[in-house]
């Protein structure tokens, strides 16, 4: 139990004698604070015994003493302490009628008594407490460990059952009922499935209260998974509130359930190992290959347009984000590629769905975190994310570089995402790093490399010519070895293609940087 004025009261080396306030005693004290402010109201988070001598205080006045008081009693302060001998002799009138008119249990404090004695004793009290129930808890953490390897599941329910004086179940990831302890609590459990269903449905953890005053009693919902998806979910109901040693069996039996109930970790290595033999041969332009691997865990994901994510960060951040991709793709079904290389991660998923978007929400949050007055700059593992154009199979190793260089941007800029498409919409000006400039140039110029590549024309190496002699025609066409009215054909089908005048000194701009960026490669 934690410290009461009851028993500070009690306490023999104090000698605290009550002046108002006697039926009140029984409250606990959550700390003992020293304040001469005429009103320390704005330093109280309540449950405070307040210690003063009236130093600053008309303490002979009865409207300021009720005013006082009043306002102690409205910031939950729960006891006064008056250093009698100090600034008075003994405790003005005035304050003791303040005290029993609003209730406020009144102590006085002898002169022999510093009210450093009195803050020790509520601190020794609070920390016996926290003792207390610190031993509990391991306690009941050795028994519900016990019981689960004994007696499996049913035995740790019944442990813990035992140990918050109520009830609890386990479901499954459908919802249904598994196990419950005590076995009339069964029906109690299958009325909340509909509270489970909505526990799962957030990412994992997640946890709910529901009851209340008007319900038979208090119950708490936890999911159990380690955020891949909520696999089960533990319900306890008890009649009121978890004390600090209820609170640690609670804690020990998630452990526990999740340890029984979730994939083992050998397991979840192996898939991992697989994604990542699955990422090598689609970079590696083995497709077919590929989709023979991943079958039925990726293969659906190989079929359909998909996006490339490449992330740099620091464990914790790529472990926020690996959790928020996984679940948001479990939650909607979808199968996702995630293959952690040390400091890096790579993730596959479907163009359009429910991963891609969890990333760039993930993404705004931590951008908006960032941005906030609070923080102060950002680390050297911050996290960067990358994102590629959707792209298939067959273009994954491309895909894989379009993410890269919009990694590369997006730490160049401050950014924690960006999208490869992003990069060839702007303009290259403010693009100063190597590869934001060959992700501007893939963007520019695909579209002139597509025409080429179907064997009629050669308009990139036309444009080059072109701009290298400022324009001029005949110059440029005797560099390629045509005719000038050739030269002029081809300059207007690279505008046809492009959408862009040549006469723009903007456009030519670009297009030569983008010219000499792909010819650097």
């Amino acid at each position: 139990m934690p410290p009461t004025l009851a028993s500070l009261v009690h306490h023999s080396a104090l000698k605290l004698t009550v002046r108002a306030g006697e039926d009140r005693l029984d409250v606990p004290v959550r700390w003992a604070h020293v304040s001469e402010l005429a009103d320390p109201v704005p330093y109280m988070e309540g449950g405070e015994l307040l210690l003063i001598t009236a130093l600053k205080l008309d303490a002979d006045d009865p409207q300021a003493m009720r005013r006082y008081v009043k306002r102690l009693v409205g910031a939950g302060v729960v006891g006064l302490g008056f250093a009698v001998g100090v600034n008075y002799e003994e405790i003005p009138k005035a304050l003791v009628d303040a005290a029993e008119q609003e209730d406020l249990p009144l102590l006085e404090v002898p002169r022999r008594t510093p009210f450093l004695a009195i803050s020790k004793a509520v601190s020794a009290a609070i920390a016996a407490d926290q003792y207390r129930a610190v031993t509990a808890g391991f306690a009941a953490q050795r028994e519900l460990t016990r019981q689960a390897l004994n007696a499996g599941p049913e035995g740790l329910l019944a442990a813990l059952a035992a140990q918050v004086n109520g009830w609890a179940a386990l479901y499954d990831a459908s919802g249904a009922v598994v196990a419950t302890a005590p076995e009339w609590a069964g029906r109690r459990a299958a009325r909340l499935t509909a509270e489970v269903e909505r526990l799962r449905e957030r990412p994992a953890p997640a946890s709910s209260v529901v009851g209340g005053p008007d319900n038979e009693d208090r119950v708490e919902l936890h999911s159990l998974g380690t955020g891949r998806r909520s696999r089960a979910a533990l319900a306890v109901g008890t009649a009121a509130a978890l004390g600090t040693a209820e609170r640690y069996a609670v804690h020990s039996a998630i452990a526990l359930l999740t340890l029984t109930t979730e994939r083992s970790r050998s397991l979840h290595a192996a898939e991992q190992r697989v994604g990542a033999a699955v990422l090598r041969m689609l970079l590696a332009g083995q497709p077919d290959h590929a989709r023979g691997v991943a079958g039925d865990l990726y293969g659906g994901l190989l079929d359909a347009p998909f996006r490339m994510i490449v992330a740099d960060a620091g464990a914790e951040l790529l472990a926020g984000l690996t959790e928020a991709v996984e679940s948001a793709a479990a939650r909607a079904g979808e199968a996702v590629l995630v293959v952690p290389e040390g400091e890096r991660l790579v993730v596959l998923a479907a163009d359009g769905g429910a991963a891609v978007g969890a990333c760039a929400d993930h993404a705004a949050a931590r951008e908006a975190a960032r941005a906030a007055p609070e923080k102060d700059g950002t680390g050297e593992d911050d996290l960067v994310v990358g994102m590629s154009a959707p792209s298939g199979p067959i273009g994954a190793a491309a895909a894989y570089k379009q993410a890269e260089q919009a990694l590369s941007v997006a730490r160049r800029r401050g950014r924690v995402l960006v999208e490869h498409e992003q990069l060839a919409a702007g303009s290259v000006l403010p693009l100063l790093a190597d590869d934001a400039v060959k992700a501007f140039a893939d963007g520019l110029l695909r579209a002139l490399y597509e025409h080429d590549a179907t064997g009629r024309g050669d308009l990139v190496a036309s444009l080059r010519a072109w701009l290298s002699r400022h324009g001029q025609w005949d110059a440029a066409a005797a560099d390629l070895g045509v005719h000038r009215h050739t030269l002029r054909y081809r300059m207007r089908r690279v505008e046809e293609i492009l959408g862009r005048s040549l006469d723009d000194p903007d456009a030519r701009m670009e297009l030569w940087l983008a010219l000499k960026a792909t010819s650097a490669d």
